[in-house]
């Protein structure tokens, strides 16, 4: 690729990002992944992403496993692993491999991020990681005859201290061991502290890393977005989870419905996964929301840059007309608009001719890379309701290339003749656009 392409599509990404740079500054990321990561071949390129995403103003909580390395440890000793419903039972003999399995791992965690040598990305920085006894814990018990001896579940976050560290530009590190009142010290599982944590700091977003692209379709492709309830379902379902969904999938269920902005299922081996989800509009892992993602509604004067923005691809292709800035002030309150993720990504516009009891869509549009959404459906049934509402008969759409989307959802191809006389006056012929109507 030439080298000024490269520049352009490098100056395009960088402005692309800048909405999610401004967004994203003084919010709290929870970032919870497995012992697999810490070890594996991207944990350096890991520690790059959180260093820039900690320069860039991001307010982050580092949450590490270690279950690989206490396997590790347990063989060394020669003891045998035992789970019960994926949850460690840990004895006397295995708090011990616990203990030292997870002190190595967070020690090297560390280490990687407090580099700063030249010619990496953490040049120049100085990136202070502080941690503490920010969880205390208590035992999980006996469940179902299972004595789960020194495993433990969280009793209560010290979130006004995590908090106080945060606010002097730390990153806090936490393994997932907890102290009781009574000393004791407890076993606890990454994702379900990466989840308290959360729901404690009233955290933006609850990332865990894992052994999957995020959440698959029957077909297998991705899920880029579901809400809690649809994510229950599948869990329920029992459908296309890994053992790390399985594990990761009900704590970020649990996250959203109880008061977490977003949680986030991102592929641990993909390089680059967290900005890639969280500075690209498509995003590469599996995002989930109490409520859905899309939202429509009306617009306000504050849409009108981003207005533009949507609508300039299709006005220099030929497919919209071309709208000035002014005219788009001036007509903002005929538009609506849909977001998603708070970002505006489609707009339709209704112009009514009450006395003819007629309507016009027009200006829809809809970013590339959520054309698959049914965002162009969801337009049109807000459309045809505002046109109801108003006594509205005939809804039409002018279109020169859109002509089989509209034909598909009940429109019918009509003379220019058939317009309201007010825009069949204004009916350009150079431009040859076909009328499709449809009766409401």
């Amino acid at each position: 690729m030439p080298a000024e392409q490269l520049a352009q599509r490098f100056v395009a990404w960088v402005r692309a990002a800048a909405p999610y740079i401004h967004a994203f500054r003084g919010k709290t990321f929870v970032l919870g992944f497995g012992g697999e990561v810490a070890a594996g071949q991207l944990a350096q390129a890991l520690a790059y992403d959180c260093n820039l995403l900690a320069a860039l103003g991001v307010r982050l909580v580092l949450v590490h496993g270690a279950r690989p390395q206490i396997e590790a440890e347990l063989a060394r000793r020669g003891l045998q692993p035992r789970y019960h419903k994926g949850l460690r039972v840990t004895d006397a003999a295995a708090l011990e491999c616990v203990k030292a399995a997870m002190a190595v791992t967070r020690i090297e965690v560390e280490a990687q991020l407090s580099q700063g040598l030249p010619n990496t990305p953490m040049a120049g920085s100085f990136m202070r990681v502080t941690g503490g006894n920010f969880v205390t814990a208590k035992p999980v018990g006996v469940v179902d005859g299972i004595d789960y001896g020194f495993t433990g579940s969280v009793r209560k976050v010290i979130a006004e201290e995590i908090a106080a560290d945060l606010d002097q530009q730390n990153v806090v590190l936490m393994s997932p061991l907890g102290v009781s009142p009574a000393g004791e010290i407890f076993n606890m599982s990454m994702e379900a502290v990466a989840e308290a944590v959360a729901i404690a700091l009233k955290a933006e977003k609850l990332i865990y890393l894992c052994d999957a692209p995020g959440l698959l379709d029957p077909k297998g492709a991705l899920i880029e977005a579901i809400t809690a309830d649809d994510a229950e379902a599948m869990l329920k379902a029992g459908e296309g989870l890994t053992e790390d969904l399985d594990l990761y999938l009900p704590c970020a269920i649990r996250a959203v419905r109880q008061g977490v902005g977003r949680a986030h299922l991102i592929d641990r081996d993909k390089d680059g996964g967290l900005l890639l989800e969280f500075f690209t509009p498509q995003g590469v892992g599996t995002v989930l929301t109490r409520d859905p993602l899309f939202r429509l509604r009306e617009a306000t004067i504050e849409d009108v840059g981003a207005l533009g923005s949507v609508i300039a691809p299709m006005e220099a292709d030929g497919t919209l007309v071309r709208r000035s800035r002014e005219r788009l002030e001036e007509e903002i309150e005929r538009f609506t608009v849909v977001e998603y993720d708070g970002v505006l990504v489609g707009c339709a516009a209704l112009y009514p001719f009450i006395d003819e009891r007629a309507a016009e869509m027009a200006c829809v549009a809809v970013v590339p890379q959520h054309r698959r959404a049914g965002l162009g459906e969801m337009l049109l049934h807000r459309i045809e309701s505002r046109s109801r509402a108003l006594g509205v008969e005939r809804l039409f759409v002018l279109t020169t290339r859109t002509a089989d989307w509209f034909r598909e959802r009940g429109f019918r191809e009509a003379p220019p003749e058939a317009l309201p006389r007010q825009k069949r006056e204004m009916y350009d012929v150079s431009r040859r656009s076909k009328v499709f109507m449809k009766t409401l």
